[in-house]
């Protein structure tokens, strides 16, 4: 089992930025491939970024690539989402989540793996 805690959520203006962050617990870290995602109001979950268990690769959405960075630290567990002008659209909960493939995390997640409780982020006009 592998534990996720995701942290630093809340209220931004447009056009600012935001860091969230994801704290793992459980089996060992480094196993593991991670990826955020966000569910806004109405919509389904949908892919935010992801990077390889050593780091070694990260990949984006489109709506999000230039604007966020996802990066991580296997010697903290911990895994973090950098995101930067910010508009009313990136309004959602933020999920993280670990998955031992990188593509299926890409895909969509598993919906049966590993995620945090999510995190909203409000973004005001």
């Amino acid at each position: 089992q592998v534990q996720l805690v995701e942290s630093g959520g809340g209220l931004v203006q447009a056009g600012g930025s935001l860091r969230l962050s994801c704290a793992a617990s459980g089996r060992t870290f480094s196993n593991y491939n991670m990826g955020w995602f966000r569910q806004a109001p109405g919509k389904e979950r949908e892919f935010v970024a992801a990077i390889k268990r050593r780091g070694g690769g990260t990949y984006y959405a489109d709506a999000v690539k230039g604007r966020c960075t996802i990066s991580r630290d296997n010697a903290k567990n911990t895994v973090w989402l950098q995101m930067n002008s910010l508009t009313p659209e990136d309004t959602a909960v933020y999920y993280c989540n670990a998955d031992g493939y990188v593509k299926t995390i890409v895909d969509g997640g598993d919906p049966h793996g590993y995620w945090g409780q999510g995190n909203q982020v409000p973004v005001s006009s």
